[in-house]
């Protein structure tokens, strides 16, 4: 399954819905990119795909200072899964090729 291209994904966190803008690019096992939201742009760490799986991290800073860990699948044009967000648990994520 193609993994790269641009998707537009939202997270349903504790503090409602958060929009996103990936841009993901699979080389091998590693994925590279970018993810681009209200906080700004930030390139993805700990890139990681298996057939149609992905996982990849980024540190953000607000509302406060921690890693975000996703781990998720693609199918077609969609992709989904679960972010980690330190203590705070996990949440749903979803969205589809822009």
């Amino acid at each position: 399954m193609a993994v790269d291209g641009k998707y537009s994904i939202t997270i349903n966190s504790p503090m409602g819905a958060q929009p996103a803008d990936l841009d993901l690019k699979a080389e091998g096992g590693a994925l590279t990119g970018t993810q681009s939201s209200r906080q700004g742009s930030m390139a993805i760490a700990n890139g990681k795909t298996e057939g149609d799986s992905v996982s990849w991290s980024i540190d953000i800073t607000s509302p406060m200072p921690m890693t975000l860990e996703f781990s998720g699948t693609v199918s077609g044009d969609a992709i989904s899964g679960n972010v980690k967000a330190g203590a705070f648990g996990s949440f749903p994520f979803s969205g589809k090729r822009a």
